[in-house]
């Protein structure tokens, strides 16, 4: 009974898709690419998409005991009768769900296992940016954004199911179209000492090499969602402002592969949040980006936004920590200036350089003396432990940073400031310039964390922080290659399921699944690798070549920063090979160096 939902006449579509995303409908009905996907597919006369997600564990023990299979939303069709299963993979401790669903959906897990008879199985995200761990499980793995593949491989699809052809002929045809990985159709090869020796297609239609798709214009926003009819993480409207992020910070896997900056026009935005309103009720539009304060002329569009309609909330995610954010906050409605949030990411400067998050102590401090000066008592500050280089020295830098930022509080306004600061793992994620780089082991992380506890707790200041194990976990499985497939399944055999989720997270578990693989977590997590080692997801081309990742692999290790390619040059990526506008800056790039573009 969803508003918005689509229901198709399910005797009259030919192609029936149901979009799956791995945890608790709260959590997926706040993502942004379904709807984007639920929008673009049921625009297709013949095409018709519903959504499942995963029922928490309760739900599942009755459903295994019932033998009620999966089924979707929109019309209780079981998920055996649709012709494809299309999951949503955007973190990887997500994986085990995906194992879970398929069995209750009475579909076998392993890829190798299913035939014609049963769904395709596709899964896109950005964990496919190294698709190998799960490659056990997924038939199709789309690589990039999918607007315009996924059209793609539904052409092959319905020229596939119009021929009767086998489901091997199937996976061939679509293994041609640009963005497609088939893992069946590559032979994975490793050496004595466990390295991946090499990673060869079995079959000419294979690329040896699969480049993520880009789309160059951003699709039409969404101004028709399906509303949830119970409360959800992020109960708002949503307006994809711009797509990709250019600051370059080398921890940081978003701002590689969604490279480069799309913005969408601001007359776009704005007719957006009005079809929003009339179409949702929605009374508040969060404006996403990965860096919603690079947007061009955001302080117009805020402006634009609250004259034509001055009863909406806005909600601005991701500012950095600089003046304007605090301005561009400040001309909000007061009843939202409760509480103002930024990641500094590390406490001393010198850390700051090495992850490229160029912001100096001094800007931090101005910014939350005028977040202090305009009334905004509430600071939430993101740190990451772990990073490449991090002494105990930066640890200490982070209790001194907010012990200034609580005095300036104190001195703007005479209350008592409320800061809450959030302590995450640094996980070396593919595709950065940090992807050689060894995690930190949990002693060494667990000594960070007690000294943070006795500096910061006994000053009046709130303090999270993220289970070791956890990102242990999210390294292994982020930088994994096609072996752990048999560990995932292990994993999930004994019971693993929800493991993002502190109650049903079960390390001991994971480690009995290595164990009777054969395999060691530290082999993937807290081993420093070399630049010449052939990497799990090599065959993945995500745009920016491992050459730029070597040079800013070498800049953090000098302490040397890299500019915003945005506002200054280009920085020769590898995506001017890719993108008009970053061939042009490489071209004026090639023109000032006195070089030839030819």
């Amino acid at each position: 009974g969803e508003w918005n939902r689509l229901v198709k006449d399910w005797d009259e579509t030919r192609i029936r898709i149901v979009l799956t995303y791995p945890d608790l409908y709260e959590i997926g009905m706040s993502n942004v690419a379904l709807p984007i996907l639920y929008q673009l597919l049921n625009s297709q006369p013949d095409v018709l998409a519903e959504r499942v997600y995963a029922p928490w564990s309760d739900m599942s023990a009755v459903m295994k005991k019932a033998g009620i299979p999966l089924f979707s939303l929109e019309s209780k069709h079981q998920l055996k009768d649709f012709d494809i299963i299309g999951f949503s993979l955007g973190y990887e401790l997500t994986y085990t769900n995906v194992l879970n669903m398929l069995h209750l959906a009475q579909i076998p897990v392993l890829a190798s296992e299913r035939d014609g008879s049963h769904p395709v199985v596709i899964a896109g995200g950005s964990c496919v940016l190294n698709p190998e761990p799960m490659a056990d499980f997924i038939d199709i793995f789309v690589i990039g954004d999918g607007e315009e593949v996924l059209l793609e491989l539904l052409d092959s699809f319905r020229d596939w199911k119009g021929k009767g052809a086998s489901k091997s002929q199937l996976l061939r045809q679509v293994a041609a179209i640009p963005g497609i990985y088939v893992p069946s159709l590559y032979q994975v090869e490793y050496q004595p000492d466990g390295l991946p020796k090499s990673i060869i297609p079995t079959v000419p239609q294979a690329s040896p090499t699969i480049q993520r798709r880009l789309v160059t214009k951003l699709p039409p926003p969404v101004t028709k969602p399906v509303v949830p009819y119970i409360e959800v993480v992020q109960d708002r409207g949503v307006i994809e402002i711009q797509r990709g992020c250019s600051r370059g910070c080398r921890f940081c896997q978003a701002g590689i592969i969604y490279r480069p900056v799309r913005e969408r026009p601001q007359p776009e935005v704005i007719q957006a949040a009005g079809e929003l309103i009339t179409n949702c009720g929605y009374n508040e539009v969060s404006l996403v980006s990965l860096s919603t304060g690079d947007y061009h002329g955001i302080d117009q569009l805020v402006a634009s936004l609250s004259h034509y309609y001055p009863n909406l909330t806005l909600s601005l995610p991701s500012l950095h920590t600089d003046s304007s954010s605090v301005r561009l906050m400040n001309s909000l409605p007061a009843h939202r200036r409760t509480g103002l949030t930024f990641a500094p990411e590390a406490g001393s400067e010198r850390l700051r350089r090495t992850i490229n998050k160029n912001t100096t102590e001094d800007e931090i401090l101005k910014t939350a003396a005028a977040a202090f000066d305009r009334g905004f008592i509430n600071l939430k500050l993101y740190f990451m432990l772990g990073l490449p280089t991090e002494t105990m020295d930066d640890i200490e830098a982070i209790n001194q940073l907010v012990d200034k930022i609580q005095s300036l509080g104190r001195r703007a306004n005479g209350k008592k400031p409320q800061i809450r600061v959030s302590l995450s793992t640094f996980v070396p994620k593919p595709h950065t310039p940090f992807q050689w780089v060894a995690q930190e082991r949990e002693q060494q992380l667990n000594a960070k964390h007690e000294l943070l506890k006795q500096g910061l707790r006994r000053r009046g200041i709130r303090l999270s922080w993220q289970e070791p194990k956890l990102s242990l976990l999210e390294a292994v499985l982020s930088r994994g290659d096609r072996r752990l497939g048999k560990v995932i399944y292990a994993a999930w055999k004994l019971g693993c399921t929800f493991d993002a989720w502190s109650e049903r997270f079960n390390y001991e578990n994971w480690l009995r699944a290595f164990s009777e693989s054969g395999l060691e977590p530290g082999f993937y997590a807290h081993r420093q690798r070399s630049l010449d080692e052939l990497l799990p997801w090599a065959h993945i081309d995500a745009g920016v070549t491992s050459a730029f990742l070597k040079r800013e692999y070498q800049r953090a290790l000098d302490g040397r920063e890299t500019a915003d390619c945005r506002y200054k040059t280009c920085n020769a990526c590898g995506l001017q090979h890719w993108h008009p506008d970053c061939q042009q800056k490489y071209q004026q790039l090639n023109q000032n160096r006195g070089i030839r573009n030819d």
